[in-house]
């Protein structure tokens, strides 16, 4: 073999290596695009997000925000467009909506960007679940929400603000259902008679409140199957002061929406969570979320509160989620998904 024959069997077999750690572990590899906007989360830390129109000044024509998060590989600019996709399709309903795309950096994305020390940063998968940053201080994923939710809930910038819908797909999905569980920020918002709504889409796992799973002897088989963030045991701080019986009810409480793919059922989905945690919650993401919704809706009282609409047609795809009927419909109330009749 020639010297250019090396070479090209060199480039090649790099280019599989790369697919592979595509496939396996992309959300290690820092963001392309850090967001272009800063938040203060109080004094303990600066959140990047994008905001579709200046947020800091008064905007009467504002009735609805809605909330956007990122998966796993936190590129808030993809889920950024995608919201803005959805928006115009909504038509006059997105006329008067605010769009907020936070986003969860990790350590190497602040390194490898040169961000300024004060620049939130998590572990990887960290922020999917609640925990605190790695620095500058310990601030949890969930009370960056809060603080978001705070700004919506100040009436001199937002006069006529009736609606906040916290949506999220994949790893987004999975921070929005978690979220949803505690979700202190809610209270500023009902204070000011503001609705709150969450939408969870095709997360790979849900935060179960009790020791039951669709399949038992996955999670007699595997010891960490009722730890957070699968369960209510070792919660983060955030959501410790409260028993899971309490956690349950204010869940219950919410108003919530899972959406489904009907075509999300590949058990070997590059980015499908497969830990004994969440496989005993099932073999794909369109199973695990029928069968959560199920067992909270067979508990005492149900969960009325609490509807799933499947988007047929449609697999792992957030862009396609959130500009379905369905997915205009749970951001924007626009009628048009035949599940929610």
């Amino acid at each position: 073999m020639g010297l250019l024959g090396v070479l090209l069997f060199a480039a090649v077999a790099l280019g599989r290596l790369a697919v592979a750690q595509d496939e396996t572990a992309p959300n290690r590899r820092p963001v392309a695009i850090v967001a272009d906007q800063r938040f203060a989360v109080g004094d303990r830390g600066v959140l990047p997000l994008y905001v579709s129109r200046p947020w800091t000044e008064t905007l009467p024509d504002v009735t609805r925000a809605v909330v956007v998060l990122h998966g796993r590989l936190r590129n808030a600019d993809a889920y950024f467009e995608t919201a803005k996709k959805a928006q115009a399709a909504a038509g006059a309903a997105g006329a008067t909506t605010l769009l907020i795309v936070p986003q969860f950096l990790a350590q190497a994305d602040v390194e490898f960007h040169h961000l300024p020390a004060d620049t939130l940063r998590w572990t990887l998968t960290g922020w999917q679940g609640g925990d605190a940053a790695l620095g500058p201080q310990p601030v949890s994923s969930f009370e960056a929400l809060d603080a978001i939710l705070a700004q919506l809930a100040n009436r001199a910038l937002f006069p006529a603000l009736t609606d906040v819908v916290i949506g999220g797909h994949s790893g987004g999905a999975q921070v929005v259902q978690r979220y949803a569980i505690g979700a202190r920020g809610g209270a500023a918002l009902a204070q000011q008679h503001i609705a709150v709504r969450y939408v969870v889409a095709n997360p790979s796992s849900y935060a179960y409140f009790s020791a039951e799973r669709p399949e038992p002897a996955i999670a007699a088989a595997c010891p960490g199957y009722d730890s957070w963030k699968f369960g209510m045991v070792d919660r983060p701080p955030y959501l410790a002061g409260a028993t899971p019986a309490e956690l349950e009810r204010a869940y219950i409480a919410r108003n919530l929406i899972y959406l489904l793919g009907t075509r999300d059922i590949d058990p070997h989905h590059p980015a499908l969570d497969k830990s004994c945690m969440a496989e005993a919650q099932g073999p794909t993401r369109y199973v695990r979320g029928h069968a959560y919704a199920a067992m909270m809706s067979a508990r005492p009282g149900g969960t009325p509160h609490h509807r799933l609409w499947d988007v047929n047609g449609v697999g792992h795809n957030g862009d396609r989620m959130f500009t379905s009927a369905c997915g205009l419909q749970a951001l924007f109330d626009l009628p048009g998904c035949a599940e929610s009749q």
